[in-house]
């Protein structure tokens, strides 16, 4: 017993020894040279970030590729075209931020830095909702006003709700860095820190009621195409079987275009309303990955499709139109 007890205390004054050692080695080592264990250690990246970067590149090459069109086509400068080029520009930003926030995260730990990412965030992506719903707005209006359109809707009134809109946006952006934060007090984090819950129930609410403004005017734009297909048979007796046909297409074109919207950001916005910093991240990541998906698809559903677009980038790319490209009238399944 005496033996046993003499063996254990021998092999436990080795052991202290030997840490003692190690640690007054690893002191040496430190104060010799910058270069430690930790820093050698290889930084996990979390594959959803990348993911997010990887959107956040594309998003910032399609929507560049749409400014870079309108701004070097002068025929491009119709109200429609310049809500577009807003609409670019807001989806640009919020490549730029999802790629600065990836960089922010692994390279500039910070805590200004995360503010600057976040505020860059909400003041690009709440500019991109802002100019969904103005398009929205503009295309009730160019068919509610289809004969006093062009003189109401002028370039310089479109300007000026471009300032509001923009100034609204960067406002919210700042909040982040003006003190709504939750750096200092983790339990009021929600999913999306260091965004408060506040701040992000109150965005998520703004969210469901621009989706609610939006399907009020597409359900008013359905009833004005269809009154004109009616006024058109009336006059005609009969109803052409392309003029029907354009009309579907409208229809359906714009429901594809809510359901796109729906599906990009509702998820998130309910999200918001209802969870915390407490919940798992990968629900987070879940849920704003459509959202930013949102900012992938508007180039071609807004810019892409129409045909005066596809003719100057027909031009900027190959110097030439192709034989069998026409414009065509503006029709209810260009909206």
């Amino acid at each position: 017993m005496l033996h046993t007890l003499a063996a254990a205390m021998s092999n436990q004054l080795q052991n202290t020894s030997s840490l003692n050692t190690l640690n007054w080695f690893s002191q040496e080592g430190r104060n010799s040279t910058t270069v430690t264990t930790a820093d050698l250690r290889p930084v996990s990246v979390n594959p959803w970030e990348i993911v997010l970067c990887v959107t956040g590149t594309l998003i910032a090459c399609e929507n560049a590729i749409v400014l870079a069109i309108l701004f070097y086509t002068p025929t491009l400068r119709a109200p429609m075209f310049i809500l577009i080029g807003s609409l670019a520009f807001a989806d640009l930003l919020a490549g730029l931020g999802l790629i600065m926030n990836f960089t922010f995260i692994y390279l500039l730990r910070s805590e200004l830095a995360s503010l600057l990412s976040a505020g860059l965030l909400i003041a690009a992506f709440s500019a991109s909702v802002c100019n969904l719903l103005a398009i929205t707005i503009d295309r009730y209006l160019s068919l509610y006003n289809a004969l006093t359109y062009h003189t109401e809707r002028t370039v310089a009134f479109t300007y000026t709700v471009l300032v509001v809109l923009w100034a609204l946006c960067i406002t919210l952006g700042l909040l982040p860095a003006l003190g709504w934060n939750c750096l200092n007090d983790e339990s009021s984090c929600s999913v999306l820190k260091p965004i408060t819950k506040n701040n992000a129930a109150v965005l998520s609410v703004s969210f469901l009621l621009i989706f609610a403004m939006m399907m009020q005017l597409y359900l008013q734009i359905c009833k004005i195409a269809f009154r004109h297909a009616q006024q058109i048979a009336v006059q005609h007796q009969f109803m052409t079987t392309s003029h029907a046909s354009s009309t579907t297409k409208g229809v359906s074109t714009l429901s594809i275009i809510l359901a796109t919207f729906a599906f990009c950001w509702i998820p998130l916005a309910m999200y918001s309303l209802v969870a915390d910093y407490r919940y798992p991240m990968i629900y987070t990541y879940a849920t704003v990955l459509p959202a930013t998906c949102n900012s992938v698809i508007n180039p071609f559903i807004y810019a892409f499709r129409n045909p005066d677009f596809q003719k100057s980038l027909w031009v900027a790319c190959c110097g030439c139109i192709p034989t069998n490209f026409s414009l065509r009238p503006r029709t209810s399944s260009d909206v």
